[in-house]
């Protein structure tokens, strides 16, 4: 039976559940064949969703790709444009049966709006007798899969879930890596042109020439960070002028590597070990653990996804309305060099180094005391790897609102940051060029050294951090007396 394979966060052939699966079945009938199909919802991500101008420029680069190497195995990818996810149900179903399909193969998405729209195409393809697949091609381990002993509730805690996955592993229950799924026999559909831009998008944003597409390029970013930086990582992961990560949010968001793949390599490079053996591959994988650990929150706790916080008593924190100040954040004119050169940086290439992104975070949930929704909502805004769970799990991590077993009046000091985590100011020095004739000792708080600032245009500081701490550790303190 031919089968209609609905890309989404997966732009990839390799290890990808549902083409695997959908090329084995299709594959072997008479009627058989595979179609691809991506669907492009401009309404959806620009005023739903928040999309960057470089996230539908990366993904459509990508799509390009992905057509090509789907090419090969005789597999046209079609493109259907709706405004917004209520277009995609009738359009999916028009699609299969122009083209012939009997079977409709996914992997799973689990935020809110896209379980919500998925379960809608279910409907309507059960409407015209089309079945539809899922598979979970985007997550090591299915969210609600991993529960707690006692209660068997979602966990809350990242520590327990981490040893509740690797106990999954140990026992043999995690799913194997696919590989490259069989040709299939020419079907005489034609393939569609990805279209160079979606209406409202910028098709030639800043930094994309700073982004490799195709999960050829994600495969060799793995294997050089496997080969040359995965021991040092531990160490050399909070230092944001190093090249000590692997950059692989993009290609995990988009889908272009699965996280089950980035997995497979650190465990080989570690001699099969998951909890012992290298410090930096150990580590690693427990980062890679932590997008897994945000998606099963978003599903064990869909509020999450539609703007509250994950601690209820959190709601009453009261924010300050502060437009000057949030302006100053986004434009990196805090007079705070290590936020000041992370935010340039974001607004620049699409990217933000782990570190940055909770010092920057952190700056303005706790020192400007401003709500972590508008932070939330600039990242995803400007981010090449915008993705919902982690986003947002990262945000209120920052913020004391989400999961976390420390206490609300943990606050990163930006100074202090700065020193430990770029002694040189190199990283400022990048990315603030007008600091760059500073020593190391005033380029983290330069507004100390008048004579050294004489003839710097810097700003002064928008709020004193010591300041700052007090008023939010009196907000915290207030919302949690009641």
């Amino acid at each position: 039976m031919r089968a209609l394979v609905w890309f989404r966060h997966d732009l990839r052939v390799d290890d990808n559940p549902a083409l695997f699966h959908a090329c084995e079945a299709a594959g072997d009938s008479a009627d058989g064949g595979v179609v691809a199909v991506f669907t492009i919802c401009p309404r959806q991500w620009r005023d739903e969703h928040d999309w960057s101008d470089i996230k539908v420029w990366f993904l459509l680069e990508n799509l390009r790709v992905l057509k090509e190497r789907l090419g090969t195995l005789n597999i046209p990818l079609k493109i259907v444009t709706v405004d917004d996810f209520s277009g995609v149900p009738g359009a999916l179903a028009k699609l299969v049966e122009e083209t012939g399909c009997g079977r409709v193969y996914v992997n799973r998405e689990y935020a809110w709006n896209e379980a919500r729209r998925d379960e809608a195409v279910e409907r309507e393809m059960g409407k015209i007798g089309r079945e539809v697949r899922g598979f979970d091609g985007t997550v090591l381990l299915r969210p609600g899969s991993i529960r707690t002993k006692g209660e068997g509730t979602f966990y809350t805690v990242y520590s327990p879930f981490k040893r509740a996955c690797w106990a999954k592993h140990e026992d043999g229950e995690w799913p194997e890596v696919l590989g490259t799924p069989g040709k299939q026999p020419e079907i005489g559909v034609e393939g569609d042109e990805v279209p160079g831009s979606v209406d409202g998008f910028d098709a030639e944003p800043s930094g994309r020439e700073l982004w490799s597409a195709g999960e050829k390029s994600a495969k060799l970013r793995l294997a050089s960070f496997i080969r040359h930086r995965v021991e040092g990582y531990k160490d050399g992961r909070n230092f944001p002028a190093d090249d000590a990560t692997s950059v692989l949010s993009p290609a995990l968001h988009l889908g272009m590597m699965s996280p089950g793949q980035c997995v497979a390599a650190a465990l080989e490079a570690n001699g099969g070990k998951i909890k012992s053996g290298g410090a930096g591959p150990v580590h690693w994988m427990s980062e890679v653990l932590w997008r897994e650990f945000y998606r099963h929150v978003m599903v064990g706790f869909p509020r999450v996804c539609m703007g509250r916080a994950f601690k209820r008593e959190f709601e009453r924190v009261p924010w300050r309305d502060d437009a000057e100040g949030l302006a100053a954040w986004q434009e990196g004119r805090t007079g705070y060099p290590l936020v000041d050169a992370a935010m340039r940086c974001l607004v620049a290439t699409g990217w933000m180094h782990n570190r940055l992104r909770m010092v920057t975070a952190m700056f303005l949930t706790k020192h400007l005391l401003i709500d972590w929704r508008e932070g939330e909502r600039f990242f995803m805004r400007h981010l090449v790897d915008g993705d919902l769970a982690s986003n947002n799990g990262g945000w209120q991590w920052s913020a004391s609102t989400g999961t976390d077993a420390q206490p609300w009046f943990r606050i990163f000091n930006p100074i202090t940051q700065s020193e430990r985590f770029d002694p040189e100011g190199a990283f400022i020095r990048e990315w603030v060029p007008e600091l760059d004739a500073l020593d190391a000792k005033v380029i983290h708080e330069p507004s100390r050294s008048g004579l050294a600032m004489a003839n710097v245009e810097y700003p002064s500081p928008i709020v004193d951090v010591k300041a700052g701490r007090e008023r939010a550790l009196r907000a915290f303190e207030g919302v949690k007396k009641g």
